[in-house]
């Protein structure tokens, strides 16, 4: 039997693109999601948001293109759009909160079948809480996507029935993306959308904290030619 499909980072984000649709406001987290930006489908108009204060961001810098001062919310060099505009925190803040955001991209600890998410502090001893904007993110937008390991690396599952971490907002998210899996969230339910190639339901489910529910078919995530994820029938 073949090893199932694990994706890396790059591959998750190529998942979380796709799924953009034209003329989306997106804010990208720090971490995993701000690698979004380098996969956004050129034929979309797609506005980024930075809670440090850009709107209109564009992919990552390269080279010369390369400014220190201008930067995403995971501190890497970035570039701007035409018609881009820099802000100060107070007015970025006012559009995480006054519902101007169609999507939230976050990382994730844990994630609970009701969309509770818990993202900014473990119960590891060392543990340091990193909240930042967070919670003005998960509430303030339209809808809220999570990326993030299945498991923990111990194996332990991070889609649970209940999260076990304190909270960052209560029932918020609509779709989790891992290295294995597209999980939509719907009436209390994780219902798997896409697994990669490899994969059985009965695998996925035991790496599962809660219930995978099945409506309709699931789709195959695999890679093209390029190594680029996309998902098939």
């Amino acid at each position: 039997m073949t090893d199932p499909l694990s994706l890396n980072r790059q591959q998750i984000a190529q998942l979380v693109a796709r799924d953009i649709p034209e003329g989306a406001t997106v804010n990208l987290g720090i971490g995993m999601p701000t690698l979004v930006s380098d996969h956004l489908p050129t034929d979309r108009e797609i506005l980024l948001h930075s809670e440090n204060g850009i709107l209109g961001m564009g992919p990552a810098a390269e080279g010369g293109a390369i400014d220190p001062d201008l930067i995403n919310a995971s501190r890497v060099a970035v570039t701007l759009l035409p018609g881009a505009s820099i802000t100060e925190h107070t007015i970025s803040f006012a559009m995480m909160r006054g519902g101007h955001l169609d999507f939230s991209i976050l990382g994730g600890f844990q994630v609970a079948a009701n969309g509770d998410l818990a993202n900014w502090i473990t119960d590891a001893p060392d543990a340091i809480p990193a909240i930042g904007g967070a919670m003005d993110l998960a509430v303030g937008a339209r809808k809220v996507l999570v990326m993030m390991e299945h498991t923990t690396k111990a194996g332990e599952p991070k889609l649970l029935e209940t999260c076990t971490y304190p909270l960052t907002a209560a029932g918020v998210v609509d779709t989790v993306y891992t290295n294995w899996a597209i999980v939509d969230i719907k009436d209390h339910r994780f219902v798997l959308r896409s697994m990669v190639a490899g994969m059985d339901i009965d695998t996925l489910q035991r790496n599962t904290g809660a219930r995978l529910s099945i409506d309709g078919s699931v789709q195959t995530i695999r890679l093209d030619t390029a190594g680029r994820a996309c998902t098939q029938p």
